[in-house]
């Protein structure tokens, strides 16, 4: 039996490859593992790559609060493309619905905090929740 974990975490390409050399040998069991493991390290994947697009978009938000002088079309810029690659995860994959976000929302709101921290300098201690509102709905104009 391979070791489907190590297989699909180092690449995706070559957990099909693999899959599809153990599918030509017949070894359906060995298939079935495989696709297992790969489903699992590809839907972590996009769990991950949601909970940075979110992480980035509330630390634009938060670095929007902290530095309203600093304020810039850059800035909107990045909030606008944040919000789409939300959107856009979503529509790829249902299962990173708002329940699912709402379950991250902790974990990528102190991430955010501790990154618009070190970029501004600025302490972001008063600054204790972003609504979800004021996060993916609220315009933000210059």
């Amino acid at each position: 039996m391979k070791n489907w974990i190590e297989i699909a975490s180092h690449s995706e390409l070559s957990a099909v490859q693999e899959l599809k050399k153990s599918y030509e040998e017949g070894d359906l069991i060995d298939v079935e593992e495989g696709l297992t493991q790969l489903i699992d390290v590809m839907a972590k994947a996009e769990q991950r790559a949601l909970l940075s697009h979110i992480n980035n978009l509330i630390m634009h938000i938060i670095k929007w609060n902290l530095q309203p002088e600093k304020r810039s079309r850059s800035w909107l810029k990045n909030i606008f493309n944040a919000r789409n690659e939300v959107e856009f995860a979503q529509e790829y994959n249902p299962s990173l619905n708002n329940n699912y976000i709402e379950s991250i929302w902790e974990k990528a709101f102190s991430k955010a905090k501790k990154g618009a921290e070190i970029e501004t300098g600025i302490s972001t201690a008063k600054i204790e929740t972003l609504t979800w509102q004021e996060v993916f709905e609220q315009e933000y104009n210059l």
